[in-house]
């Protein structure tokens, strides 16, 4: 790391802090900020020797994005799958995957990622019989725009083992014909149990490295240079571990969230959140933890409303109202004996019973160990949130976590159709959170969703679609103002993962984790984020992305 100084001067530098006066110029040393402020006052503090000045000609300087909801790994995996996000049709999906396999007549399967519920005409599910028609003589695997179900071949569902006699796992559903056969569509933990099961058997270190290595190159060139892992496992972590062997340090730091699977037994439970305790220590041990935090444990505690999974007050508009993957009678003593083991607790609820168990959990964590002022959790998407938990959630200093391109109006169609009455339009209440002074983390859930960060950001200026520009706006009236927003990419979702005293601040002594955009948040019309890069992506002070020319 170099011990030289320099000044970038002539930009807007937004701290971090929304409250804050943009600065002008900033100082970086030995891979931390020595000073931010008017150039005069950076120029003395950086004294003399050996100084470099950079003319940023203007440009926004922000703290580099910290992504509050990441699958850093599944985020490299689905870069190299069949992209289906913008498939407007089955046929369309069919002839994808159908090019894909003439492409790579070698390869020993496909798969695709982002296909829609839209696609589909009323009443219609997705069947192993529609991907046999343009591929059936390997397997098939097509995770959803959701990542929370599966769509299978034939020869799928043969490579899994799945058979009439295959149990529905806890919290999962093998979608079954009449004749109890399955039809090829696996829900939640069916899908992840069975489905990501299977690929993750026979994917290699290679494949895994490689893909580690594309999520954050593709993260670097976005502006982003930090995550928050929400679905960290063994082979994860033994990717991390290749990474930290060979380098001594990740491209950039993450903190990592073990993925906790409901077995329905309490001691089953209990017993993996007391290993991913020994696996934290152990990690930090050995690696300490400038780069890769093990920080705690994510509960899936529903589904998704696309698939009438997430759990929620009210029925569905198809009379479905289906419980939780954690029942409370697990989700209690688990999520309590992990705040005892020092643990994190992100707990994903996207429907409002789900969000009203998660905050039943933080308070018996509360009522079981007490108060402490480092609990921080956090509760992830809040796509259908009510009034009350909102307000427990301010009272308990609960973050929100939410993800603006989850509200793309794009992908919004069947979300909206399955609800069918006023929870359509009073989805991802952003603005509600802000009035209740609920701190807010912002992210894209990637491989969810895009993992561009200046796409993430125009919807959350806009409430407009990112993907299909023609699309109406989904209740403008939740919008951030650009400086909230930055806020919420850097320092709120710095702070969600307790590390804001060292980064999302441009700040003395903070690592120089910095991003020089290409387009103005503050100040250009929000279209023109669409579509672009960071300039310049330092990592503790060293450029870790540049763009051309």
């Amino acid at each position: 790391m170099s011990s030289s100084t320099i000044i970038y001067r002539n930009a807007a530098v937004f701290t971090g802090d929304a409250s804050v006066a943009l600065r002008e110029s900033f100082a970086v040393r030995a891979g931390r900020i020595l000073a931010a402020g008017d150039l005069d006052a950076v120029r003395l503090a950086a004294g003399g020797g050996d100084v470099e000045e950079v003319d940023l000609g203007g440009a926004l300087v922000t703290p580099s994005v910290w992504e509050g909801h990441a699958h850093v790994l599944m985020l490299g995996e689905a870069l190299s799958k069949v992209q289906l996000r913008d498939a407007t049709s089955v046929a369309e999906v069919q002839g994808r995957i159908a090019a894909a396999r003439a492409a790579d007549p070698d390869a020993p399967r496909i798969t695709g990622v982002s296909w829609r519920f839209d696609i589909f005409e009323q009443g219609q599910r997705p069947t192993a019989t529609m991907l046999d028609a343009a591929v059936s003589d390997v397997p098939v695997f097509l995770d959803a725009n959701d990542l929370h179900t599966m769509w299978v071949n034939s020869a799928a569902l043969e490579a899994m083992g799945i058979t009439r006699d295959t149990p529905d796992p806890v919290g999962g559903e093998i979608e079954r014909d009449e004749n109890g056969d399955a039809t090829g569509f696996l829900l939640e933990t069916a899908a992840m149990q069975y489905g990501w099961g299977y690929l993750d058997q026979v994917a290699t270190d290679e494949d895994r490295d490689r893909w580690l290595a594309a999520a954050f190159e593709a993260y670097l060139e976005t502006g982003v240079t930090g995550a928050s892992e929400m679905s960290f496992g063994h082979p994860d972590l033994e990717a991390y571990r290749r990474i930290l062997d060979r380098d001594g340090r990740l491209p950039f730091p993450v903190n990592a969230h073990w993925i906790l699977t409901a077995s329905g037994d309490l001691e089953t439970d209990l017993a993996e959140v007391a290993e991913v305790a020994r696996i934290r220590d152990e990690v930090a041990a050995r690696y300490g933890d400038e780069w890769l935090r093990i920080v705690g444990v994510k509960f899936i505690l529903d589904g998704v409303i696309d698939a009438c999974t997430a759990a929620m007050r009210a029925p569905y508009a198809n009379g479905a109202m289906p419980g939780p993957i954690w029942e409370r009678e697990f989700a209690l003593p688990v999520a309590a004996a992990a705040d005892a083991a020092g643990l994190q607790l992100a707990l994903h609820a996207i429907g409002d019973e789900a969000s009203t168990i998660a905050l039943d959990a933080v308070q018996e964590c509360i009522r079981v160990n007490g108060p402490r002022a480092d609990r921080r959790p956090r509760v992830e998407h809040l796509e259908s949130v009510a009034d009350d938990t909102i307000a427990r959630m301010a009272a308990l200093g609960v973050t929100a976590s939410m993800q603006p391109v989850h509200c793309d109006p794009a992908v919004l169609d069947n979300w909206q159709a399955v609800l069918g009455d006023e929870r359509a339009l009073t989805g991802f209440p952003w603005h509600k959170f802000r009035e209740a002074g609920v701190p807010l983390a912002l992210g894209t859930d990637a491989p969810t969703a895009p993992h561009v960060a200046p796409d993430n950001l125009f919807i959350a200026l806009t409430a407009k679609s990112a993907l299909e520009r023609s699309r109406e706006p989904y209740q403008p009236r939740r919008v951030f103002t650009p400086a909230q927003a930055l806020e919420g990419l850097t320092l709120g979702a710095a702070y969600a993962t307790k590390r804001e005293h060292e980064l999302g601040r441009i700040a003395t002594g903070y690592r120089a984790n910095v991003t020089v955009w290409t387009a103005n948040a503050l100040t250009d019309a929000p279209d023109e984020l669409l579509g672009t890069t960071a300039a310049l992506t330092l990592v503790d002070g060293e450029v870790a992305y540049r763009a051309a020319a």
